[in-house]
């Protein structure tokens, strides 16, 4: 065979797979969402076959919601504050701040319609405007001249609740959706979601709506649009106080979106639903039969097939519940969001079953009402406002802190414990069909050979990789396992290999799952989301099976296919992990001895790190959801067998 120089090795093609396919990776996972989802759509069937098997059905699913909502902040005080009243012709606005758990304090309007008695209330959810609350909901207006009140109140990330501010009080992000995904990560660490964050502050605005005299308690409804539609859906499965809801602009099938337009912004997921096989249509079912209106458009990009298959769900429970008339469906000739004829019937859903009331909503005129009228703060900003508040990175910081105990019980543990405990944040069963290893290409250069492999393991995506074996093998030779971010051709071409190969050791040169060849194509991932491979880390952590967690199998089927070789077997394994590769080789060599050194380069190096400083890349390929209850990466790197060092 030719004999080639190093430089001509270079040149050439590392690509190991038998099969090139860019989006392969994407249609794994999402093969394991559909499955998921089919359960799902089993399970229900039987329960929407009786009545007693339906509530079962409810409860389950409940439960399943619960589990993985995370743990509920500290109950405390709402200490709520009226620091204004702005008075209209027929309505007027409270501007309140009141605090959903220490030092967390949230800032809202309520519009209350001009009289006395005990009002019917809505509570609007914001959709993902930077500015929340501002300007005036002209929803808020419309409800509040037909004798509802309405509580609208700042998300995070949004209006005056701004959590990434630069130095000069700004906002530091583009826009909401940005801050809300990037404040996601650290909250999945310390074993929560902003979904379920947001969903905690507004069923707080519920509970200081009940401390009202003026606000009739047996009669709330919730509403919201877009992102705030988002809210509406988890507050409903929530709050057992809610007697009314509408959906706008974001009711569809999650497995639906997933396929078409892949994960949203991070403020409309909650770890782990699609593993717990919990559909949009689940959080309007679990509280069926409340009367619940849905609002889409033909031109929406929320997906309008997956909201009248939902739709139909809902039909059949609530049919099956003697409640048909509680449940309906609008479709408007328009695209994303509120317009006039969802707002009249919105407006005319409420009054319905709110005030009893079945006369025709009527649009009033426009109200000009300026911005900065509508603030609580003087600064604008809650958290630079009050003394006390504290940003949701100060928050949880704290929340780590007094996870300490929980840490240090897991670090005392036997091995057998914590190996269990982290297989479980990985999401990750050992697989243990046998590997096939398939030879794909050799080239032959002066002082070595080198071999392309796949490495084939049913049930999971192939490694590919390159074996670079030198002429002349030493008893004292490593296996030198080379895992670069960037792909194996960067790691070759770079020059890396070379000393390895003149030293007598054996290199192998790997990518895997969503690197290198099976990278997901740049034109998937929003670059608002910050990270380079979004669509397939969210999916993986939306069916319980954390990217980390995959690629620590891949490792392993790595080392299986090391041990089979005959020239690299009884020979020690040391890993050179860059990037995102770190995390997963310090995994791999807590659960596996046959990994003897690790040298890790431009890598994080703490958990923790992401929580306090959420403005990073590439967050959420790191992401384990809870870990931060159990270890931080220094506390997995001292449990290990293997020589670990940072060359950074």
């Amino acid at each position: 065979m030719l004999a080639l120089s190093i430089c001509q090795v270079k040149a050439q093609n590392y690509n190991a797979l038998s099969w090139s396919m860019n989006t392969a990776y994407n249609n794994y996972l999402l093969l394991v969402a559909h499955n998921q989802y089919e359960q799902r759509r089993q399970a229900l069937s039987i329960a929407l076959s009786s009545r007693g098997k339906f509530i079962d059905y409810q409860k389950s699913c409940r439960e399943r919601y619960l589990s993985i909502f995370g743990d509920v902040p500290a109950s405390c005080a709402l200490n709520a504050k009226i620091v204004d009243t702005l008075r209209e012709d027929s309505f007027s606005i409270q501007k309140i701040i009141y605090q959903s758990c220490p030092g967390r304090y949230v800032t809202g309007n309520l519009y209350l319609p001009i009289g006395n008695g005990k009002y019917p209330v809505a509570v609007e959810m914001c959709g993902h405007g930077l500015n929340g609350k501002v300007p005036a909901s002209y929803m808020a207006i419309l409800l509040a001249r037909n004798g509802i009140a309405v509580f609208v109140v700042d998300p995070f990330g949004q209006g005056e609740r701004k959590q990434l501010l630069d130095s000069s009080g700004n906002p530091a992000t583009r826009g909401a959706t940005t801050e809300h995904t990037l404040l996601n990560a650290g909250c999945n660490l310390v074993g929560t979601s902003l979904a379920a964050q947001e969903c905690w502050d507004n069923h707080r605005a519920i509970d200081y709506l009940l401390t009202r005299t003026d606000i009739n308690h047996s009669k709330i409804a919730v509403y919201g649009s877009s992102g705030g539609g988002t809210q509406t859906a988890y507050l409903l499965a929530f709050d057992k106080h809610i007697k009314a809801a509408a959906i706008d602009s974001y009711f569809s099938q999650r497995e639906r979106v997933l396929e078409l337009q892949g994960p949203s912004d991070g403020c409309q997921h909650i770890p782990y639903e699609g593993k717990e096989q919990i559909e949009i249509p689940d959080f309007v079912l679990m509280a069926a039969p409340t009367p619940t209106l849905i609002l889409s458009g033909y031109y929406d990009f929320v997906d309008l097939w997956g909201a009248q298959h939902g739709y139909k769900e809902l039909e059949q429970a609530y049919t099956l519940l003697g409640a048909k008339d509680k449940v309906d469906m609008l479709t408007v000739q328009s695209g994303h969001g509120l317009n006039r004829e969802k707002m009249m019937k919105l407006a005319t859903w409420f009054k319905l079953w709110l005030c009893n009331d079945k006369s025709t909503i009527c649009l009033p005129h426009y109200y000009s009402i300026p911005d900065e009228s509508l603030l609580c703060t003087k600064t604008g900003e809650v958290n630079t406002y009050i003394s006390s508040s504290n940003s949701i990175m100060k928050e949880f910081s704290g929340l780590i802190n007094k996870y300490g105990t929980d840490r240090l019980k897991f670090l005392s543990e036997s091995y057998s414990k914590q190996k269990e405990q982290v297989l479980r944040l990985l999401g990750l069963e050992f697989n243990k069909n046998s590997i096939i290893t398939e030879v794909t290409g050799k080239v032959i250069d002066r002082n070595c050979t080198l071999y392309k492999y796949q490495i084939v393991r049913k049930g999971e995506v192939p490694v590919p990789c390159v074996a670079l074996y030198p002429n002349i093998i030493l008893k004292s030779s490593s296996v030198v396992v080379i895992l670069k971010e960037k792909g194996k051709d960067a790691c070759i071409n770079d020059g890396i290999i070379d000393k390895y190969i003149n030293q007598g050791d054996i290199v192998v040169v790997a990518d895997l799952r969503g690197r290198g060849e099976t990278k997901d194509p740049e034109m998937y991932n929003d670059a608002k989301y910050w990270n380079d491979e979004y669509r397939t880390d969210m999916i993986s952590m939306h069916i319980g099976r954390p990217i980390m967690g995959q690629r620590v199998m891949d490792l392993i089927t790595l080392l299986d296919f090391i041990t089979r070789q005959k020239e690299m077997n009884n020979h020690p394994v040391s890993i050179i992990a860059d990037g995102l590769y770190g995390s997963v080789a310090i995994h791999a060599a807590f659960l596996d001895s046959r990994i003897k050194n690790i040298e890790i380069s431009n890598s994080m190096k703490s958990f923790k790190d992401y929580v306090i400083n959420p403005l990073q890349r590439d967050m959420y390929k790191n992401v384990l959801y809870g870990v931060l209850k159990y270890y931080d990466l220094p506390d997995l790197i001292k449990l290990c067998k293997a020589e670990i060092h940072y060359s950074d």
